[in-house]
């Protein structure tokens, strides 16, 4: 099943208001019209995918619950970087999120569970048409969309599926698919994309051409990259899952999973990837993917933090960490 590599779509649009300039040459008076200007032109609408946004001024939140913004994927490292005069709107459910003020005024985004790309895409046209509706985008006949980074030029858009590649990371062609996916204009990098070291066996996969190709043709050749890494996936894990020293770590992890006094992020996640192997490859069978996937976000430091409401020490955090597996796992 393709859930069983594929963890969720994203789909992000990249949108600049025809009247203002960009983010980065706006000043702070502009910066908070575009901010009056967006949240109106969402939260004043009709429309039922409007309907259960929650406004937030990063200004106003901790450095603890920014991160865990970012470490739930819900916005860049870079939005996070200065709260002053930027603003979110989040859907109740986490799946829509718009950046206000990044490195263009708006970075709308998606997010659906396993492989969901035309779903993705249509929710996000859908929120994108109605704020189009009532603030017109910088658009050229030629260009496309106009944002600040020329990369994304055209449709603004950048499509990408996290993916669970432990089988590829442990045979070591993670290295040779990326240089050959680079050549077709797709890039793979770590969960938290550019910049960011693939953890968990955890990898974002993404495209890079914005420019001179449409949005549906984008998510078709994305779909198609894909369909190819997932069977090349499978095939790695039906071999490797024969070893006896793969099963043996699969169970071991799972023991020190449910038994673990201490246990830092970076070993959790790869202990949990490990289980995570161990459920497709039917080894473990009394644990769904949907749990480790929901641990894999719940342990991340800061958002541990936020959800235990306590000012926590690492030492601290290695502790509540792993009381939560203990009790999710046991």
């Amino acid at each position: 099943m393709n859930s069983d590599v594929v963890i969720s779509t994203r789909i992000r649009l990249a949108r600049n208001l025809k009247d203002y300039p960009f983010p980065c040459r706006l000043s702070a008076q502009g910066r908070e019209k575009v901010i009056d200007n967006v949240k109106s032109a969402v939260k004043n609408s009709n429309s039922p995918v409007a309907s259960d946004f929650s406004f937030i001024k990063m200004s106003e939140l901790s450095s603890q619950q920014s991160v865990s913004l970012v470490e739930r994927r819900l916005v860049s490292p870079e939005f996070i970087s200065d709260s002053e005069r930027r603003a979110l709107l989040l859907s109740k459910d986490e799946s829509l999120s718009i950046m206000i003020n990044e490195e263009d005024h708006i970075r709308l985004q998606v997010i659906k569970n396993g492989l969901s790309l035309e779903d993705a895409y249509d929710t996000a046209d859908k929120l994108d048409t109605l704020i189009d509706e009532n603030l017109e985008f910088a658009f050229d006949e030629n260009l496309g969309y106009l944002t600040q980074c020329p990369t994304n030029l055209g449709t603004g858009m950048r499509a990408s599926v996290m993916m669970h590649l432990p089988a590829l990371e442990k045979s070591r062609a993670i290295s040779r698919i990326a240089g050959n996916l680079s050549k077709l204009g797709f890039t793979i990098r770590g969960a938290h994309g550019e910049g960011t070291e693939p953890k968990g066996a955890l990898y974002q996969l993404s495209n890079q051409v914005t420019l001179g190709i449409s949005e549906k043709a984008a998510i078709e050749n994305l779909k198609n990259i894909t369909n190819q890494l997932i069977a090349q996936e499978n095939q790695a894990r039906e071999r490797l899952c024969k070893s006896i020293e793969i099963q043996d770590n699969i169970g071991r992890s799972l023991g020190i999973l449910r038994s673990a006094l201490l246990i830092t992020h970076d070993e959790a996640l790869e202990l949990l990837s490990n289980v995570r192997l161990g459920i497709t490859s039917k080894q473990i069978t009394d644990i769904s993917t949907e749990t480790i996937d929901k641990l894999m976000l719940a342990v991340e430091p800061a958002t541990l933090t936020v959800n235990s409401k306590k000012n926590l020490s690492a030492h601290e955090r290695d502790i509540e960490r792993a009381e939560i597996l203990r009790e999710a796992l046991s």
